[in-house]
């Protein structure tokens, strides 16, 4: 009862000062923490060099000091167990890098040549068949081996049965495998490159020979045409795997002590026994007799030659270049190319000129495409001309690739011409423009248009050609005299397609050209003839991703909005974006676009018009089954949107504006969130504006400001959420005058408390509330010091009201969050008690100022005081069980650090009230001595100040215990 009575008067200005740091001048020619350090790095090497003993070098960086090799003292473990390697394996070793480093790059295969394993997926899914495969294989029946299994459980029961029977032939016999469906025929191709594993890791060498030769005479079978550069790609996996196994056999007989040969080794360096093997590998293939599998077996393992010579890579590829020769059906020949281009690239790159004879003999025998015994087996298979020449494009297309990579311009300029001399050529030009730099091809963009106008078009579609024309300039750029008659001409011939499927696939590339080179009335006219095309017969909904591929690429190159949304086009564009779930993707697109790129708020009506129905588009699409990730995108996507938009000093249109987006995002909790805090943010401009002091007019505004907050805070369903708004809300109604409009946001808030609930969700996870109503009660404290009281009102009417809510709160049995809010309560009630308080809200009078310090006033604190300390001391008497005895202390210390802030301790009573929570604190143990110290130091310290001498009598009154 006698701690507010004797409250300590507090000098709140004295005290800041009291507890500012010391400043000290600053010499700026000193050390500085934010300054770059200069670290003088001294090198000295060691390895000796003709004409010089040592040479040591000194490098300046203006980086910070690691303060990990400061700890070494300049020496690196790693560093000294390389010196006190063998020197001559040291020497050896840098020798081999240096040779390695001083190649000439273009000899090895950078990261900007395209690999073909990201080529492999996309063959594999454009070239797909409904007919029924075969596979027809001689094998030979081991009666020690028993039965070959199928290791794929896809596979069906009957072509499980088939596979058996396969296996169980006799040697010389052969059968066929029928009516397999592609997936069955897949399935199977992969059971062989398991089953040669599985061959050669049980040391079946011979067997895993005559997989591959078996698998690679499939390469042979064009009975399903179209299929063939999917078969391609999974019999050559096959041959890869077997070329790898093979190699690293070799390799592994080269060991010498456990120690592998080095990348570049050299033949000499290669055992006997090794090359023995590796001749017989070799020896067996050369025996094969058909020449398809000869050529692709022996292909495979290419890599091996550099066992046996120097040279052997750089014979051999000739060689294999004119066996191909012999393959009479053109579409094998050019897939044969391609690997041996495939395998060349690998292993010797640096050998171009063997790349350049292969694709030669291509254009030699290039005629034989549409020649009668190719053009009858169409017949047989109803096979278009078209669709049988794009069979042809993978294989074309990587030989290119190979040819054109790191090439110079002359040879790529020479190829050119020797196509252009070709007649029929539109298969061979759209794969050098496939291949070719996109560089080359763009400075020469007329020269390809006036070629591509002289092809065939019953052969390959002239559009497939503007297409791959198209995916060049979009990477670069054609001469700028050239720009606008490149897109007429293409345009031209797209503009011209009947097929839906087929326009679409030019024009979304096209529309990339025409938005890096053009304003807007190009633009403009592009996307209305896309409109055109695309609506009739709702042809747009076989074509949502190019045409979302389009909008992407139009919001890249045209970024300013005002500028956007005045192409006429664009927003009907986007009507065609009918399916939900698309058009959502696409709104969402378009507002990140927007937060990204817009730089300066707006009030451009056009752009919030436009943004009003693509935000409105993104707010009704979410419905009871919408995810929580989902909702959290959205809203800070519209969120993003309502940040950007600004009136200026037009504050009641902007009122305006966030009262009509309420009504619009009803449904997203987050965004009337962001709404209710630009609205404060709003009422607080207006403040500032008018210097806090408000006319009737704004003080009219900054009322409807409070209103709209109100209102809305109640629909919200977080009750946190709401808390704190409420609390926030109050605050700016506070700080602008609107005193009742406060109290109501403060009352609102007391009246909530009640409602918390024991558990909320956190991210999913249910967690104790009972920390965050302590949080924010201690926040509520803090503003209540300010809040006058009402005249209509009994003395802290909110005070009181609250302590009721708090004291009526089901608490935790095991928790002790209702006396920690109490001890905090004394805080607030301690300074209520001084003259003037610590902090004010301006043009706004608090209590000190009302009530001038009053008796009454006093003795109403007092009285309040004395209720919430029994309450406190109550409770730690029901804490003195063994269980809670820990509690007990930490809060015995905790309400002594209060009354040790803010009590007078010149008083006897309270005084003696100190000691004996000190003594309660460490009675039974539980105390944290580490603090306890700390505490009765800092009460030594502050003896030593003026007027707190009292303090030196208290520290000889607190005796410090062990914990034993």
């Amino acid at each position: 009862s006698c701690f507010l009575r004797h409250a300590r008067s507090r000098n709140y200005v004295s005290e800041s000062d009291v507890c500012k740091l010391e400043s000290v001048p600053l010499d700026f020619g000193d050390y500085h923490p934010l300054k770059p350090i200069t670290v003088t790095e001294s090198k000295t090497k060691k390895m000796s060099r003709k004409g010089s003993t040592s040479s040591t070098s000194s490098s300046s960086s203006s980086s910070m000091m690691d303060p990990l090799s400061s700890v070494l003292d300049g020496t690196d473990p790693l560093s000294l167990f390389a010196a006190a390697a063998d020197p001559v394996i040291t020497t050896a070793t840098m020798d081999n890098t240096r040779k390695k480093r001083d190649k000439d790059d273009s000899s090895a295969v950078g990261s900007d040549f395209e690999p073909w394993s990201s080529k492999r997926g996309e063959i594999l899914a454009r070239y797909t068949t409904t007919e029924k495969l075969s596979i027809v294989m001689k094998l030979k029946y081991s009666p020690l081996t028993g039965k070959a299994t199928a290791t794929g459980s896809a596979v069906s029961e009957k072509v499980r049965t088939r596979l058996e029977e396969l296996d169980d032939l006799e040697e010389g016999s052969q059968k066929e495998l029928l009516n397999l469906t592609q997936q069955d025929y897949m399935n199977r191709i992969e059971e062989l490159n398991q089953s040669l594993k599985d061959a050669w890791s049980s040391d079946q060498k011979v067997k895993a020979l005559k997989i591959v030769i078996q698998c690679s005479k499939l390469l042979s079978d064009t009975t399903v045409i179209q299929f063939y550069p999917s078969k391609f790609v999974l019999i050559t996996d096959i041959l890869d795997t077997f070329g790898k196994l093979v190699y690293e056999r070799i390799l592994s007989m080269c060991m010498d002590n456990r120690v592998s040969l080095s990348d570049n080794f050299s033949p000499e360096s290669v055992n006997d026994t090794a090359k023995e093997t590796c001749l017989n590998w070799f020896f067996k293939i050369a025996s094969i007799r058909e020449l398809i599998p000869r050529f692709y077996v022996e292909a495979a393992i290419l890599k091996c030659n550099k066992f046996l010579s120097k040279t052997g890579i750089s014979e051999c590829l000739p060689r294999l270049t004119s066996m191909i020769r012999g393959i009479g059906d053109p579409l094998v020949a050019v897939y044969a190319r391609a690997y041996l281009c495939r395998v060349g690239m690998e292993v010797a790159p640096q050998l171009k000129e063997s790349l350049n004879k292969n694709f030669f003999d291509f254009l030699l025998t290039f005629k034989q495409i549409h020649g009668d015994t190719v053009q009858n087996q169409l017949i047989v298979q109803c096979v278009e001309i078209p669709l049988y020449l794009t069979l042809y494009s993978p294989a074309i297309d990587w030989i290119l690739q190979c040819i054109a990579y790191r090439a110079p311009e002359v040879l790529l300029t020479e190829m050119m011409e020797r196509c252009k001399k070709l007649g029929n050529n539109a298969l061979l030009l759209n794969s050098v423009m496939s291949a070719f730099r996109a560089e080359f091809i763009a400075a020469r963009s007329m020269d390809f248009i006036g070629m591509i106008k002289e092809c065939d078009e019953s052969g390959f579609p002239k559009h497939l050609l503007f297409r791959s024309l198209g995916l060049n300039l979009a990477l670069a750029d054609p001469p700028e005299n050239d720009r606008l008659q490149i897109l007429n001409e293409a345009w031209k011939v797209i503009t011209k397609l009947k097929n839906p499927q087929d326009y679409i696939n030019c024009a979304e590339v096209w529309v990339e050209y025409t938005c890096r080179h053009f304003k807007k009335r190009e633009v403009n006219t592009v996307l209305a003839d896309i409109i055109k095309h695309m609506t009739p017969d709702r042809a747009f909904e076989d074509a949502y991703p190019q045409l979302q591929s389009i909008i992407q690429k139009v919001i890249t190159y045209i970024y300013d909005f005002s500028l956007l949304f005045s192409v006429e086009k664009f927003l009907p564009f986007l009507d065609m974006f009918q399916k939900e779930n698309v058009r959502v993707e696409v709104c969402k697109c378009i507002m990140e676009s927007f937060i990204k790129h817009q730089q300066e708020s707006t009030k451009d009506p056009v752009i919030l018009n436009a943004l009003l129905h693509i935000c409105k588009t993104m707010h009704d699409s979410v419905n009871a089954l919408t995810l929580e990730d989902e909702k959290r995108m959205l809203a800070a996507l519209i969120n993003g949107f309502i940040k950007m938009v600004s009136f200026g000093r037009d504050f009641e249109q902007q009122l305006s504006f966030y009262v009509e987006a309420r009504s619009m995002f009803c449904n997203l909790e987050p965004v009337l969130v962001q709404l209710i805090h630009s609205v404060n943010q709003l009422a607080m401009e207006t403040r500032k504006v008018m210097k806090g002091n408000h006319s009737r007019k704004t003080a009219a505004f900054v009322r409807a400001c409070v209103a709209f907050c109100f209102i809305t805070i109640p629909s919200l369903s977080s009750i946190f959420t709401r808390l704190n708004l409420y609390l926030h809300s109050g605050q700016v109604a506070l700080a602008n005058q609107c005193l009742s409009q406060a109290d109501a946001f403060f009352k609102a808030a007391v009246s909530l408390v009640p409602e918390v609930p024991k558990m909320i969700s956190i991210d999913g996870k249910m967690r104790p509330s009972d920390a965050f109503l302590l949080e924010f009660l201690c926040n509520f404290f803090s503003t209540l010091l300010v809040v006058p009281d009402h005249p209509e009102q009994g003395v802290l009417f909110l005070v009181r009201g609250l302590l009721n809510v708090i004291q009526d709160y089901t608490w935790e049995d095991n928790s002790d969050d209702k006396v920690r809010i109490y001890t905090n309560v004394l805080h607030l009630l301690s300074a209520m008690t001084q003259e003037t308080y610590i902090y004010h809200v301006d043009k706004v009078d608090s209590n000190d100022t009302l009530y001038g310090g009053d008796s009454k006033f006093l003795a109403e604190i007092n009285k309040l005081c004395e209720t919430v300390i029994a309450q406190i001391l109550d409770h730690l008497k029901t804490l003195g069980k063994e269980e809670t005895l820990k509690r007990q202390s930490q809060l015995a210390l905790y309400l002594f650090n209060t009354i040790l802030a803010h009590g007078d301790l010149r008083n006897n009573k309270l005084n003696q009230l100190s000691v004996n929570l000190w003594n309660l604190a460490q009675k039974h143990g539980f105390a944290d001595t580490k603090t306890m110290v700390k505490t009765l130091e800092y009460i030594r310290r502050r003896s030593k100040q003026p007027e707190m001498s009292h303090f030196a009598d208290l520290a000889l009154r607190l005796p410090l215990q062990s914990r034993t």
